[in-house]
């Protein structure tokens, strides 16, 4: 993976409740990394074809390991506006160098 193809910057974002001075509770993003990545949308090749087990997602993200930092599915990823949902993790041929990350676009609802 060439740093050229990682065109595309992202957040990986946690979701967690934060309580105001008021008391109320309400849902907030903490960002735990930016980093660059390769983004590919699902399309009709072979290989999306192969990935049938993975039927909601709609998007692949490649990007280095980051140190320190355990991308889990219960995790988010922020990426030009939209916000995906991580559904799987794979460390690319498991040299502790590359992730593959599959994830589901969440559209707002009424959409």
């Amino acid at each position: 993976m060439s740093y050229g193809k990682m065109s595309s910057s992202i957040d990986i974002i946690t979701t967690e409740p934060i309580r105001d001075a008021e008391g109320f509770v309400s849902t907030g993003d903490n960002i735990l990394a930016s980093v660059r990545a390769y983004k590919e949308d699902r399309r009709g090749t072979t290989k999306w074809a192969n990935m049938a087990a993975f039927s909601t997602a709609t998007t692949l993200f490649r990007f280095r390991c980051i140190p320190g930092i355990e991308v889990i599915p219960s995790l988010y990823i922020l990426c030009d506006g939209g916000r995906y949902r991580i559904l799987s993790v794979e460390n690319v041929r498991e040299r502790g160098q590359y992730l593959e990350v599959l994830a589901e676009k969440n559209e707002p609802a009424g959409r």
